[in-house]
């Protein structure tokens, strides 16, 4: 039985005042649009979009949204935020989909196994795409991709040509790229006598005709980065 959301019509001003309001009362602001009918900003328990990202296919489960004066329609969520500190949901977007139309929408990659090339090899996994893109009817997305690493050895690769392929899906991520390979951690090489030799001992004065490179250190206080949204619920 599909996921049922319930959404309910929200009112007045669409400022960030309204919406502090509404969180205030223990609801998510969302907007709903799409195909079928104009967008609407809406309210939506917290609970149920929670309980959506977490389940087995995350992002991209396609759920019922009740508005109330409108028709049930099938949507899904294609963006949210939380607050950066306490990690709550702060807003989504929920976007109307027909199920008889392809969708394209990223899909978790898992692998499967150990690679021999860690077991007997001295080597690490290195998962290099935790997601691909697919393109797919809505009914035929997977929940992941699984691909089995047990005979990966040391320097081998999987790609994204590796990865099972299926005529409902159409995989749309270059096939030439890397999903995971082992890999070994080297120390830092120890410079040779020649090496060492060209590298001007500390305080001394450069050769005629080299440019005096000026030495600059940090001046200045980086500026935070701003804070990121999300997406699993993709992240």
């Amino acid at each position: 039985m599909p996921e049922v959301v319930t959404a309910k019509p929200r009112e007045g001003k669409f400022n960030k005042n309204a919406a502090r309001r509404v969180r205030v009362a223990g609801k998510i602001p969302a907007v709903l649009y799409g195909p079928g009918a104009d967008p609407v900003a809406v309210e939506v328990d917290p609970k149920q979009i929670s309980r959506i990202l977490f389940s087995e296919k995350g992002h991209n489960t396609i759920f019922d949204v009740e508005v109330a004066g409108q028709s049930a329609a099938k949507a899904m969520i294609v963006d949210w935020q939380r607050e950066p500190i306490k990690d709550q949901l702060i807003h989504i977007d929920m976007k109307r989909i027909a199920l008889d139309k392809p969708l394209r929408v990223s899909v978790r990659v898992k692998l499967l196994g150990t690679p021999v090339g860690v077991k007997t090899e001295g080597g690490i996994l290195d998962q290099v795409q935790r997601e691909i893109e697919i393109e797919c009817l809505p009914a035929d997305i997977p929940s992941h991709i699984d691909v089995d690493v047990t005979e990966l050895h040391l320097h081998g690769v999987v790609r994204v040509s590796d990865l099972p392929h299926s005529d409902k899906v159409k995989i749309l991520t270059p096939e030439d790229g890397t999903v995971a390979h082992v890999m070994t951690i080297r120390e830092e090489a120890t410079p040779t006598a020649e090496e060492a030799a060209a590298v001007p001992a500390e305080g001394a004065t450069p050769a005629a005709g080299e440019p005096e490179v000026a030495k600059k250190g940090k001046t200045e206080t980086a500026e935070a980065a701003p804070g990121a949204k999300k997406s699993e619920a993709k992240k």
